[in-house]
């Protein structure tokens, strides 16, 4: 298994000007996975960009994180909708196709 890069929570919060609590309640909510090793806390690497999104949001919109679980809920509706449309529309032309 590869080695995967963790980064430790309290450089992320200096770097984004956010407050531990607000990690915390996005982990209680399921939206950011937090690893502890020896007592120190990470968020992988690749969750970074997610963190991100999730900071933006509270920052720019004033979102609290119940209202980010709320939006990255339907976010994940939206993908999976687009998903399904696109695999429709794959069926369909196919089924065009066979039936020229």
């Amino acid at each position: 298994m590869a080695q995967q890069e963790l980064i430790v929570i309290e450089t992320i919060c200096t770097h984004y000007e956010i407050e531990v609590s607000f990690v915390d309640a996005l982990s209680n909510l399921g939206l950011i996975e937090i690893r502890t090793i020896e007592q120190t806390r990470f968020i992988p690497e690749e969750k970074v960009a997610d963190l991100e999104k999730m900071i933006r949001i509270h920052q720019d919109l004033q979102v609290n994180p119940e209202g980010i679980d709320v939006i990255f809920n339907l976010l994940r509706k939206v993908d999976s909708l687009q998903n399904e449309l696109a695999d429709t529309k794959s069926r369909l032309r196919r089924y065009k196709l066979e039936n020229q």
